[in-house]
């Protein structure tokens, strides 16, 4: 699929890389993808996902947040509210360049992000999580008992996915200050929620809460055996794009 790479200033001013992956065909609409802790836009199952979407005529737009990828920044400094700025962004990159995220997409934490920030453009007509917590204190809670001395000490290191990161504290400190459960139900917009009952990382009860706390019309759809990241099997990923495409399609052509 064709693709651009473009660049645009985030949070604390530094510059963000993303891609664009472009339709061939006829355009139906632009959608934006946020991706997972610590992940970045090049993760396999984000790109899948992503050239599906194009295959279905949907452009989409993905970055690295601060500090991630070819992202510049320091993901140290990095937090829940700093993650809101950089979507929120990337959101006016986008429509300052004419094209305008009609689908938010976010994956786990990107997830989150996408629910806090989904209703305040008036331009988002739908927006769909996948493997997404509730609460913003639930990862709160994984980061501590993976690195449970970020309680008393300012900074540590977490490795994940084979790769050593350092955070902070004030990470910590900063998830208990969004209720995320009041932003989805005055989310006002269609949500879709993707969630596998075999996530380790993120239980599937963490999607029946968000269901429940969202306003209709809203969906839940069982990604039956499909790991938290999507990458075990291509299959689940592909299959997660023609979920969104075929669920969007609605909302993007109205």
């Amino acid at each position: 699929m064709p693709s651009e790479h473009v660049r645009f200033v985030g949070a604390f001013g530094e510059e963000l890389a993303a891609r664009v992956d472009l339709p061939e065909g006829e355009l139906l609409g632009w959608a934006l993808f946020a991706h997972c802790f610590t992940c970045g836009k090049d993760l396999r199952a984000i790109g899948w996902i992503c050239r599906t979407l194009a295959e279905h005529g949907i452009g989409v737009l993905r970055f690295d947040f601060t500090g991630i990828g070819e992202s510049g920044g320091e993901f140290a400094a990095t937090t829940f509210s700093s993650n809101l700025e950089d979507l929120r962004a990337a959101i006016r990159f986008m429509s300052d360049a004419g094209r305008p995220p009609g689908l938010l997409v976010g994956h786990s934490l990107g997830g989150a992000a996408a629910l806090a920030t989904g209703g305040e453009f008036v331009k988002v007509r739908a927006v769909a999580t996948l493997a997404a917590p509730a609460e913003t204190t639930h990862f709160k809670e994984k980061l501590l008992t993976a690195v449970p001395q970020l309680a008393w000490e300012n900074e540590a290191d977490i490795t994940l996915g084979g790769r050593r990161f350092r955070i902070r504290r004030e990470l910590i400190e900063d998830l208990e200050r969004h209720p995320l459960p009041e932003r989805i139900a005055a989310l006002g917009k269609p949500l879709l929620v993707l969630h596998s009952p075999a996530d380790r990382m993120v239980a599937w009860s963490e999607a029946e809460r968000i269901y429940a706390a969202a306003q209709q019309p809203k969906s839940l759809v069982s990604l039956d055996r499909a790991d938290h990241l999507v990458m075990a099997d291509e299959r689940n990923a592909r299959w997660v794009g023609h979920l969104l495409a075929a669920w969007a399609w609605r909302y993007l052509t109205a």
